[in-house]
């Protein structure tokens, strides 16, 4: 627990240096409005930079991405993130019950953003890391704030990849896929992680996180999820409930991380049914 502590520290200290390398303080303000009235994905923040404020959605990456420490000011230093160290570290400890090394995966980021789940693989010594996002910004942003974190970063409609794009994807062989704080919303897509999943090798390791609400729910991710464990389509290495971050209200939201190892790449009948054939 002490280790944990204070890696959760290292990366809310990474975030504050990073942002104070900057040296810019974003003026965030909250609505009166509470987090109750809004989905998660609906919450919202004002940020002064003129005479009008601007109303910026939480999940409004592109104009969050393009101001260089504003996604780390909102949502590490006022809303304590804990999401990338918590998913990366139990991805390590899986594997180390396993009788293998995180230094040893090659790493495919889904959702990679601006680099943060990046920045703490590779603080770990991780083999290869490449990044994937459809949003152009967030390539951007992880170029200009954590340059070098990535070995490749593919901006991409993973479910609509030209032939090049996959080809150069599959060449990265990747052993391992995580996903942070980007699945159950619409963010990514249940036919989205369908695609990641296969890019990685049949028995590779899967890492990420859901909102703990969606694993009950009969949402496309959940439903994929229980089939994934139902099916046996997966050993499941670990589940655990977890504070994810603070809402706009203080509460902590909780999420689950999950670590698993493929069984194989997921059966056609499964692909189908989730692309809605």
């Amino acid at each position: 627990m002490w280790l944990e502590y204070k890696r959760l520290c290292s990366q809310q200290q990474s975030c504050e240096a990073r942002r104070g390398a900057i040296g810019k303080q974003y003026a965030i303000r909250f609505p009166e409005e509470t987090s109750y009235e809004l989905g998660q994905n609906e919450a919202f923040f004002y940020l002064d930079e003129g005479d009008d404020p601007e109303k910026v959605r939480f999940h409004d990456y592109s104009a969050i991405y393009e101001r260089a420490g504003l996604y780390e000011q909102l949502f590490y230093e006022r809303l304590q993130c804990r999401s990338p160290e918590v998913v990366v570290s139990r991805l390590e400890r899986a594997l180390s019950n396993a009788g293998q090394s995180l230094s040893t995966m090659r790493v495919l980021d889904l959702g990679a953003g601006n680099g943060i789940v990046g920045e703490a693989l590779r603080a770990r010594g991780i083999a290869r890391v490449v990044g994937l996002d459809i949003i152009p910004a967030a390539h951007d942003a992880a170029a200009r704030d954590r340059p070098g974190v990535y070995d490749d970063y593919f901006v991409a409609d993973i479910t609509d990849l030209p032939k090049p794009q996959e080809e150069a994807l599959g060449r990265w062989n990747a052993t391992c896929l995580t996903c942070v704080a980007a699945l159950g919303f619409d963010d990514i897509p249940a036919p989205a992680f369908i695609e990641a999943m296969n890019l990685v090798s049949k028995q590779g390791w899967l890492a990420f996180n859901v909102k703990a609400d969606f694993l009950g729910s009969a949402s496309p991710f959940a439903e994929l999820v229980k089939a994934m464990l139902m099916e046996n389509l997966v050993d499941l290495h670990l589940i655990e409930r977890y504070w994810h971050r603070l809402s706009i209200d203080g509460d902590w939201l909780e999420y689950f991380v999950v670590v698993a190892k493929k069984r194989g790449h997921l059966p056609e009948k499964i692909v189908r049914r989730f692309n809605g054939e």
